[in-house]
């Protein structure tokens, strides 16, 4: 009988999604991927977004050669009909949204295979989270399981070194004396004839009307191969990975990615497996050549952080997308929408934005506390928060950005994510970075003209949901020190005049 086809989504681009081992697509069978215009219709996705992601599956299929057929259509049912004939059979790992595994259990003839691309799966976690309820589902009891199920930086049955978490050696903010940390800087790409052959498409497709992109698309930074992806992981762990923990919440204007991997787009992609990323940042410490904290935080966002995101997207339900605990349905303003940096005067929040808009990536904390909170305290609808993240990031994906932005950044499912809204004054930023130097703002001002817009969100955010934080044990002493401001009603009227203008 001959081999079953084998599908493969722009997500799932490494050697592992053609591997027939542990249950996959059969061995030496024809492989099929389809380019469906359709995708990038449906958003206003970055540039730099929809470039990497036709990049690499172009890659891809110029690697596997006569394998595979490559398809571009207009949609993925006008790809199946082009691709194949009457009573053919597909295979296909599990897609990473609902929507698409949807769609492809809703055909005939296709096979779906278990999802690949991460160290845990669904099964296993049910079992864990059996029991524990919505807001039992905490990340710091998950990691410690995955790291024991997964012996990862484990010795004589404990945690490598006696302490699970060392995220309390991880918060260092950066040095004064410096614009920039001194590492090497992350590893480059080096764009080819297929890189500008999909610039010359996007720019065609643009023109004639078919697409509508935010942001720019410089030259491609993120790994579009296996090889690439392999060479960037090889270059963080020997050159950057030592100087990644201390600094992994820190913040500089002028240095966006400071010791960052970069590789979360090559992860998501499919190029690397979690696996091998973690088994080299444990080994890189095992060999003295990093320490424990550098290693233990790396292996706590990939091991714990991802795969904890990964499985409550599935684990939480399609309904989860409609929550909204705090009611709020402010929609994001224009210049939000256009990643229009040069609108806005605070020195953090341009800077973020500027970032975005020029990489279609930064890292997490000006994510949570820099973005993020700008939407939570004006009370941005959450959906359109959560849709915006997943346009605009390149590693941005609805597994990745539903729980994380809708549950961790926006507090929409009332706590079942984390245990707190995270948002804050300027106090935090200013400690964290060097965004509140020469800005027009000052971050301990509330009130005036130069009070700082995070300062004055986040007492005006916390005013309105003071009932519902009123008896919430990690909140209660922060309203006491509400209750206590002799400016509150001048504050509240500052943050009511500016409204949705830019900061």
């Amino acid at each position: 009988m001959a081999a079953r086809t084998h599908w493969l989504f722009g997500d799932q681009l490494g050697p592992r999604f053609t591997d027939p081992r542990h249950g996959g697509c059969d061995r030496g069978a024809p492989l099929l991927m389809i380019e469906a215009r359709s995708v990038l219709r449906r958003r206003r996705f970055h540039r730099a977004k929809a470039h990497l992601v036709l990049s690499a599956m172009r890659h891809r299929a110029a690697e596997l050669g006569d394998r595979v057929r490559y398809v571009r259509a207009d949609t993925y049912r006008q790809g199946l009909r082009t691709a194949l004939r009457s009573g053919d059979r597909l295979t296909v790992h599990a897609p990473t949204s609902r929507a698409a595994l949807d769609f492809v259990t809703s055909l005939d003839g296709v096979d779906v295979l278990e999802p690949r691309g991460f160290l845990t799966s669904r099964a296993d976690f049910a079992t864990w989270a059996e029991g524990r309820g919505a807001q039992g589902l905490r990340m710091e009891d998950f990691y410690r399981w995955v790291r024991t199920s997964q012996g990862l930086l484990m010795d004589d049955g404990g945690p490598a070194g006696g302490t699970w978490n060392l995220d309390h050696d991880n918060r260092e903010p950066p040095p004064r004396d410096r614009d920039r940390l001194p590492v090497p800087p992350p590893w480059q790409a080096k764009e080819d004839a297929i890189d500008e052959e999909v610039r010359h498409d996007l720019d065609r497709w643009e023109r004639k009307g078919l697409v509508s992109f935010a942001g720019r698309d410089g030259p491609r930074r993120f790994p579009a191969t296996r090889r690439q992806a392999l060479a960037a992981l090889r270059h963080f762990v020997d050159h950057r990975l030592p100087a990644f923990g201390s600094y992994e919440d820190a913040m500089l204007a002028r240095d966006g990615v400071l010791a960052h991997s970069l590789l979360s787009s090559s992860l998501n992609l499919g190029l690397l497996d979690p696996a091998e990323c973690v088994g080299r940042a444990e080994l890189a410490w095992r060999s003295g050549n990093a320490p424990l904290n550098s290693a233990e935080g790396y292996i706590r966002q990939v091991a714990g952080w991802r795969e904890f995101v990964w499985q409550l997207y599935w684990h939480f339900g399609p309904a989860y997308r409609d929550r909204n605990a705090l009611g709020h349905h402010e929609p994001l303003p224009r210049w939000f929408l256009d990643l229009d940096a040069d609108a806005v005067r605070a020195r953090c929040l341009s800077t973020t934005l500027a970032q975005v808009r020029d990489t279609g990536w930064t890292h997490h904390i000006p994510r949570l506390m820099v973005l993020g909170s700008r939407a939570l305290q004006d009370g941005w609808d959450p959906a359109a928060v959560t849709d915006w993240f997943h346009r605009c990031f390149v590693d941005g994906y609805d597994w990745v950005m539903l729980p994380n932005v809708l549950g961790m950044s926006q507090y929409a499912d009332d706590g079942a994510m984390t245990s707190k809204p995270y948002t804050t004054g300027g106090a935090y930023i200013h400690r964290m970075s060097d965004l509140c130097d020469g800005c027009a703002y000052r971050p301990s001002d509330r009130t005036g003209d130069r009070a700082c817009p995070y300062t004055t969100g986040y007492w005006a955010f916390l005013h309105r949901h003071r009932e519902r934080f009123a008896h919430h044990p990690r909140m209660a002493r922060t309203l006491h020190t509400l209750d206590r401001l002799d400016d509150l009603a001048d504050v509240l009227a500052a943050a009511a005049r500016r409204g949705a203008a830019p900061p």
